[in-house]
This record gives C-alpha cells, structure tokens and sequence, in this order.
C-alpha cells in the first residue's frame, strides 16, 4: 500500500491543486493576484497539470502492455485526445467567444502532428537508421479517413457558410457531425477488428517501453480515471493564464491552438520518438496519425454541439493560406508514407512546411 502511494502521490497533489482553484484559485488568478504571485500560481498549476498528463500517459501505457496492440496505441491515442477536446471545450467556455478556437486547435495539431513531430521522428530515425519500414497497408487506412474528414471540417465550410461570420445551415452542422462519428466508428472497427494486422508491423515487433510495475487492469483503469478528472477539472483554470498570455503579447489568437495542442500532445510525441528510436516506426505512427483522426473526429461534433447549445458562432473553415498548407501537407504526408519506407529527406520536408506554418501564424 505505501509503494501505491508513493507511486501515486501525483494523485493527492492533483486532488489539493482542484480543492484550491476551484475554491479560490480560479479568482486570484482574474486579477488578484501580484505579478510574482501570478507567474508561481500559474506555475504550479502547469506542473500539476502536466504531472497528470504524463500519469494518464503511464497508466495508458500499462493497459498497453498488458492488452497489446492495436488496443495499446488506441487507449493512448484517445485518452490524450479526450484530454485535447476536455481543453477546448474548457477554453470555449472561459473568456470572451472566440469562434476560431476549435478550428486553430484541430489545425495546430495537423501541422504540428503531422509536419512538427512526424518530421522529427522521421529526421531522428533516418540518422539513426537510414530507412525505417512501417505497414503501408495501416498508414493508407489512416489517410483514406483523414484526408476527406479534414477537408470536410476545414476547408468545406468555408464555401457552404450562410453569412459573413462562417457560421454553417444547420443540415450542414449535422452532416459534419454524422460524418465524423461514423468514420471514426468503421475506422475503429477496421483498427480492432477486421484488419488489426494493418497496425502492426511484423519485421519490428513493437515494445512498449514502460516505467514501473504492472498492477491489474482495474487498477490502471482507476487510476487513469482519476487523472483524466483533475485533468477536466483543472482544464479551465489553465485555460485563464493561457489566455491573458496571449492577450498580454498581442500574440495571434492562433497561438492559443498551438500552445493547448502541444500541452496535450507533448507526452504522446515523447512516446513516440522513443519508438522511433528502437525502430518501432509503426508504433510511432500508429500515435500520431491516430491523433490526428481521433482530434477532428472527437473536437468536431463536440464543439459544434457546444457551440448550439450556448447559441454562439462558431467558424471552421480555414482561411485562404492555411487552405493551402493543409492541402500540401497531405499531399506531402501520401507521398511520404506511399512506399513502406522513409529516409531523413521526409523528415526534412515535413519540418520545413512545419515551420513555415509558425512563420504565418505571426505573419
């Protein structure tokens, strides 16, 4: 019981973090607080978050281990999603309206899955490996449900809008609603079902690299459980001093996408490296494509249900060059991931449309 507690001492730091925002906290930090005590609050708050984060990862992790693959990867992939839409949903319903979140939270993580973290790992295996192989057959069934759920959501919008403010018939509304769950539903079917061979890849058996002993599946379940609810419920207390931050540099609006997108992906991308690393590039991608899937699928439908239930606009549709670098992205990620094989070059060019994706956030 005392090895538990010390395991789990995250666990009663996290429980006193939500006794505190929730009671007085979440108060202070709207204005009553000095500019010290504000930047130690916040950052306690950080680390707390953060600490239960990287916990949802680790007992995520061990229901990997002791399940194995696809179902692995997939506890990871949506408990870290459902972490990103918790985030979202807090961010809507703190502060001013902001009608662009969602969209520039689905499309920092895109851009920041596919071209930041995918181009690292590629880079980082190429060195190390030269070429690194993955099943062609589970990346293409990724790409047959992303391609046409990100232009559906992101693109398709901004020419079916029946006013000025982007706001989309409700037809429309439900349409994008439907299409996501019942994509994400065959996709998951096809995942765990009919065709888990397409998730694995036999020449590099994965491994799950995990930190710690293994407990019961209830356990892990638990534990995860509890996480993920200090997580929700501190969510929008983080949500305060991100969006003063940005507020206070006359930062893009944006930036608030990125900034929640990396918070909540950081441990996943770690994990995914790591992967890489042992050449388990399968495994890494199974992460980060199924991120992407799992983010427009989920956010989607819950944001848009939000968005009518608090009657506020809402606006999907990406502008003019965002367009532009979504499609070369997916044009870029077909190419890259259409032989079997990648080399540093891929990792390269995904990192260049990475960066060229902040420059015009700031532009």
């Amino acid at each position: 019981m005392l090895d538990i507690i010390k395991q789990e001492y995250k666990l009663p730091l996290g429980i006193l973090a939500v006794l505190f925002f929730k009671l007085v906290g979440d108060s202070l930090l709207s204005g009553g607080l000095t500019p010290l005590s504000y930047i130690i609050t916040t950052g306690i708050l950080f680390y707390v978050v953060m600490s239960s984060i990287f916990a949802v990862v680790h007992h995520s992790d061990a229901l990997a281990i002791k399940l194995g693959d696809p179902y692995g990867t997939l506890i990871l992939t949506l408990s870290v999603v459902l972490l990103e839409v918790i985030m979202v949903s807090s961010i809507m319903l703190t502060g001013e309206s902001n009608p662009f979140l969602a969209r520039d939270t689905m499309f920092a993580v895109v851009m920041a899955v596919l071209n930041g973290f995918v181009g690292i790992t590629l880079l980082i295996g190429g060195i190390k490996y030269r070429t690194q192989t993955y099943n062609l057959d589970g990346i293409k069934a990724y790409l047959v449900a992303i391609i046409p759920l990100a232009l559906l959501c992101l693109v398709l919008p901004n020419f079916t809008s029946t006013d000025a403010l982007g706001n989309m018939s409700l037809s429309l509304t439900w349409t994008l609603v439907l299409a996501s769950i019942t994509l994400y539903a065959v996709f998951l079917f096809v995942q765990t079902r009919s065709h888990t061979s397409y998730f694995i890849d036999a020449d590099n058996e994965d491994h799950h690299e995990h930190h710690g002993p293994l407990h019961s599946n209830t356990y892990h379940t638990l534990m995860l459980i509890c996480y993920l609810v200090v997580v929700i419920l501190l969510a929008k207390s983080l949500a305060i001093p991100i969006n003063d931050g940005i507020t206070e540099m006359g930062a893009p609006a944006a930036l608030g996408g990125l900034v929640v997108a990396l918070i909540i992906l950081a441990p996943e991308a770690v994990g995914a490296v790591k992967a890489a690393i042992t050449n388990q590039l399968q495994r890494a991608m199974n992460l980060f494509f199924g991120s992407v899937l799992a983010t427009i699928a989920l956010t989607v439908p819950a944001v848009l249900l939000i968005s009518g239930m608090m009657n506020e606009p809402i606006q999907l549709g990406l502008a003019p060059a965002e367009m532009v670098l979504l499609g070369a992205t997916l044009l870029m990620t077909s190419v890259s991931f259409s032989s079997g094989r990648t080399n540093s070059l891929n990792g390269v060019t995904h990192l260049i449309l990475f960066f060229a994706y902040i420059i015009l956030m700031f532009d």
